[in-house]
């Protein structure tokens, strides 16, 4: 794997190659630790909130979702805060 490759959330094939210009933040612990999310459509007051991602290996299994939300201070880091169902 080189430096540009990652494996990125919600892409259709992993590894994937970070496309320029694009911004990620590291997703840290829960089902989805060390990926990486594209949040570069997101605007700013959504980045805020975090997101509930899909997550199949959930505490609620495929279809639950795992909340992320930004480290505070952190604009690179999402910590999880644990699994939601949806």
């Amino acid at each position: 794997m080189t430096e540009n490759t990652r494996w990125v959330y919600g892409t259709d094939h992993d590894p994937y190659t970070l496309q320029p210009g694009h911004t990620y933040v590291k997703l840290v612990g829960g089902p989805l630790d060390g990926q990486l999310l594209d949040v570069t459509a997101l605007t700013a007051d959504e980045r805020a909130d975090g997101a509930p991602l899909i997550a199949p290996r959930s505490a609620y299994g495929p279809g639950g979702r795992a909340d992320y939300e930004p480290r505070s201070g952190c604009a690179t880091r999402w910590d999880w805060r644990g699994d939601v169902p949806w």
